[in-house]
């Protein structure tokens, strides 16, 4: 029996000796890994620091900033138009393929029997422009805002004139369209682009959708006030709904193949541009007559139900024309009626392009507000008459805790508006925490690019390092993809952004991740796509 409590006591002993070598062991781990999760925040703490401090040495310097702005990674582009997006040297090579005519008079493009190439004809092929090069350089002009002149010309008459002088080259070539934005995308370091585009294009027509409502009554007199008349209405049409949306998939199917064949996506030459993910908001043609507006929103949200691509959709067209200035509310309303049946459809709206001048004082005091408070909008593009809306002290706070974000188009409002410098209401809205991201508009229009709005950010308003990747990074938290953040909840305004806490202490500049963090991402595109914008910023970072 002594034997036996001996032995147990030998034997609790050795145990005893044996989980303290464990415990320290342990210890030693916990402490090594603890100090290496401190270092590698120390040295991505230094790297930020060291980016930072370059930027402010090139701050005075055009060119060396520019060269600094145009690697920087820079999220997603959350605002930009297909067909505005396109350079005109692109679309006179389109529309020579095409064999399109073009009025010498009008710049606009035609289909039709072509005249010969002899300077003095009316319509020759947009093919002439290559031997002459003063109807080429008149078509680039003509349908972008190159050697535009503001004292001479409207900006704003300008730049909207131009769609539907180039509209049939883009018509026919969307996939080389989409190949164009996703390599500028991989140019300017985006990994994300929400691409605003009427995909229907002419399926609109030969499908009836402008149609359908006149099928079920709606005269020039009809009010629609009831959510059940937008209930019924809705109804009437759905019938007609799905045929179109299966010939929008199947179009915009031939689309993305025709521009991964551009691109050489999944093969040894697969360009840059195969990295950029794009997604779609399908664009209504606010403008329209009414039953079209209908129509079509309920096709945006049959396409965000039906195909994944399809991330939401927005209203699109001058705020400032009189029909979406007439039928604004109705517009409100409608969404408003409609989100009901599609809960989970995203909304991004056009709101306050307009500046004093351009409608009457009344027409600027309400459309930010009612995009945000009735049709729910999650995301305001341009939002430059912000301060004339009613009470707009209050409606800054309730953005920001709506965290409903700001695409901030700072080129396009500039030569549409004429609201530039101290006019532009970007630094109120970071005063109130509003969130904001940088975007594009139509760059090709424009000619501009991703690169130089932060270019233009940084030099009008004095715009941090700190600054632009705190952009950078809401551009991807406010963007419609799919799937759980890899953010933890934070600011308001993404000051306090930090990673969730399956992901906060992977090395972002590894190879390796923790299963927990794997598992986020494999489960979210949203998380993987962030992920890789904070993999750049380290690679970015670590050049300093």
């Amino acid at each position: 029996m002594r034997s036996l409590r001996v032995g147990a006591a030998v034997c609790f002993l050795a145990l005893t000796s044996f989980s303290a070598q464990v415990s320290s062991t342990q210890a030693s781990y916990a402490q090594t890994s603890s100090r290496q999760v401190l270092a590698r925040a120390s040295s991505a703490q230094n790297s930020d620091e060291k980016a930072a401090k370059y930027l402010e040495s090139v701050r005075h310097q055009p060119e060396l900033l520019l060269a600094f702005l145009q690697e920087m990674p820079k999220g997603g582009d959350l605002h930009v138009h297909l067909s505005g997006a396109v350079y005109a040297e692109s679309m006179i090579d389109w529309a020579s393929e095409s064999a399109l005519c073009v009025d010498r008079t009008t710049s606009k493009l035609m289909r039709a029997a072509c005249d010969s190439c002899d300077a003095y004809t009316n319509k020759p092929s947009v093919r002439c422009a290559y031997q002459d090069h003063i109807l080429y350089d008149q078509l680039v002009d003509a349908w972008s805002m190159r050697n535009w002149h503001r004292e001479e010309e409207s900006g704003h008459d300008r730049f909207f004139a131009t769609f539907d002088k180039f509209g049939p080259a883009v018509h026919d070539h969307v996939g080389e369209a989409l190949a164009e934005v996703a390599s500028r995308g991989a140019e300017d370091h985006l990994q994300y682009v929400e691409i605003m585009h009427t995909a229907d294009g002419e399926l609109a027509d030969e499908l009836q959708v402008r149609n359908l409502p006149k099928k079920v009554g709606w005269d020039a007199t009809s009010e629609l006030k009831a959510e059940d008349d937008f209930r019924g209405l809705r109804e009437k049409l759905l019938p007609g709904m799905a045929e179109i949306v299966a010939a929008v998939r199947k179009q915009v199917d031939a689309d993305e193949a025709r521009k991964k064949e551009v691109l050489h996506c999944g093969t040894a030459q697969a360009a840059p541009g195969c990295e950029v993910e794009i997604r779609y908001l399908y664009q209504v043609l606010r403008g329209l007559l009414r039953e079209q507006v209908f129509a079509q929103i309920l096709l945006g949200f049959e396409l965000a139900k039906a195909d994944s691509r399809f991330v939401g959709f927005n209203l699109v067209m001058p705020e400032d024309y009189y029909v979406p200035m007439h039928d604004f509310d109705l517009h409100m309303r409608t969404i408003e009626a409609l989100r009901r049946f599609y809960p989970g459809t995203h909304v991004s709206l056009h709101a306050g392009e307009l500046a004093m001048g351009l409608v009457s004082p009344e027409g600027l005091r309400f459309h930010i507000r009612e995009s945000v408070e009735r049709a729910g909008a999650e995301r305001i593009g341009h939002g430059v008459d912000v301060m004339s809306e009613d009470d707009p002290i209050g409606l800054l706070r309730e953005m920001a805790k709506k965290n409903v974000l700001v695409e901030i188009c700072l080129t396009s409002n500039d030569v549409i508006l004429g609201v530039s410098g101290d006019r532009h209401p970007l630094p109120v809205y970071m005063k109130y925490k509003v969130p904001v991201a940088l975007a594009t508009d139509d760059e090709g229009v424009s000619r501009s690019d991703m690169t130089h709005e932060y270019v233009r950010a940084v030099e009008t308003y004095g715009l941090s390092y700190a600054d632009l990747k705190r952009m950078a990074r809401a551009s991807l938290e406010h963007s419609f993809i799919p799937g759980e953040s890899l953010w933890a909840a934070g600011g308001s305004d993404g000051r306090e952004m930090r990673r969730a806490a399956v992901c906060a202490d992977d090395d972002v500049s590894g190879d390796r991740v923790s299963d927990g963090c794997e598992k986020l991402m494999a489960a979210s595109e949203r998380a993987r796509v962030q992920w890789k914008l904070e993999k750049a910023f380290a690679e970015f970072e670590g050049k300093f």
